[in-house]
């Protein structure tokens, strides 16, 4: 019917022009250019400027402290031990007084040989008054050549005598003097080895107690054979400074350091089983911070290496080409320089080669960096 063409022609005019209108909103969404990416943002890293500086140069090895003089303290006479006059853990100096040996018996013997001699000495006078009087005789010849002689003879028998009587009151002092043990050295006694009331005797191997000097105190320490070379020419030079740390993680991992003192003196031989050397450093240790039988890292300063270029070690980067750093430009943007690392000591590290004093280069972060990648200076305790 008219009415219902009408409607039909309206519904499919209406259908093209929509077609129409879709067609174009897509042509001009297809036809606008992309919108540009988004700028990444810059990574956070911490950074340190590259400078010069005198650098020490080290030779390090694993030492044991030893004390500087040990005595095992002995009895040298038999007897009982009357008195021990040390405390265990004491120091004590030289020439004091650590225990008494019961001196009875060695009293005895020396007022013995005190007597024996002046008996003899009583009977060479007498015979040196007969000899004089025999001498007198034989000028007036009432007394003959032979007796004279003879009696020359028993004087100087007793004169003999007398000196054997001497030798045996020395021998008999010297003894009673082993009863009083008085200390060999300055040292810090350790634990005691025989209580009062027992019998000591010159045999024992234990001894009375072991005296170690700490004060000075020594260490050591083995170095490489290839580093004989290096620590002789610096004991040349004069005194060789030397380090102690314990060896807990060492210092860059909270170790700490125990001391400073010199090196000694090398070992007149290598061993030919380890290809090694024995150095001997020898330390004040006023504050007992080295103790005998303990294991500490040693370092041996052997030179100074005067106003190289230094960076933190954590910046050095090992790649397939070698050594690099990440240095930071003028534009925030990083750029990778090879260089060549000489010693790397307390967290500094020697560039000989590929930077320059003044730039800026990458300490933490690096794992996010890529050349061209802009950085910006980290909070403290944000760097990778």
């Amino acid at each position: 019917m008219p009415g219902s063409r009408h409607r039909r022609g309206w519904v499919l005019s209406s259908l093209l022009l929509a077609g129409l209108a879709a067609g174009y909103g897509i042509f001009r969404f297809e036809a606008r250019p992309p919108a540009a990416a988004p700028a990444a943002a810059p990574v956070p890293v911490e950074t340190a400027r590259a400078g010069r500086r005198d650098v020490p140069v080290f030779l390090t090895g694993i030492g044991t402290v030893e004390p500087f003089n040990t005595v095992t303290v002995r009895s040298r006479v038999d007897g009982e031990l009357q008195q021990v006059l040390f405390r265990e853990g004491q120091d004590v100096r030289k020439g004091d007084l650590l225990a008494v040996i019961d001196p009875r018996t060695f009293e005895a013997a020396l007022q013995e040989a005190q007597a024996k001699l002046q008996q003899d000495e009583a009977s060479l006078a007498n015979a040196r008054l007969i000899l004089d009087r025999d001498a007198q005789l034989g000028k007036d010849a009432f007394a003959s050549t032979q007796a004279v002689d003879n009696q020359r003879s028993a004087v100087q028998q007793l004169e003999a005598q007398i000196a054997q009587d001497q030798a045996a009151i020395s021998t008999a002092q010297t003894q009673l003097s082993y009863t009083r043990i008085a200390a060999p050295i300055d040292g810090r006694a350790g634990l005691r080895l025989v209580d009062e009331g027992n019998i000591v005797h010159a045999s024992d191997v234990g001894g009375l107690v072991v005296l170690n000097q700490l004060h000075p105190i020594s260490v050591i320490s083995t170095l490489p054979q290839a580093d004989v070379p290096a620590i002789r020419a610096a004991l040349d030079k004069g005194a060789t400074p030397a380090q102690a740390m314990s060896r807990e993680g060492g210092q860059e991992a909270g170790g700490q350091w125990l001391a400073t003192g010199t090196v000694e003196l090398i070992d007149n031989k290598i061993d030919p089983q380890s290809g090694t050397l024995q150095v001997k450093s020898v330390f004040a240790n006023a504050d007992d911070a080295l103790w005998p039988g303990q294991f500490v890292e040693l370092r041996l300063q052997v030179k100074t290496l005067p106003g190289v270029v230094t960076v933190p070690a954590d910046a050095v980067q090992r790649g397939p080409a070698g050594a690099f750093v990440f240095v930071v430009g003028a534009d925030g943007r990083v750029t990778t320089a090879p260089v060549t690392v000489g010693p790397i000591a307390d967290g500094i590290a020697v560039i000989e080669k590929g930077i320059e004093p003044g730039q800026t280069v990458v300490v933490h972060g690096q794992y996010r960096l890529a050349p061209g990648t802009a950085v910006t200076e980290a909070a403290a305790g944000t760097g990778g």
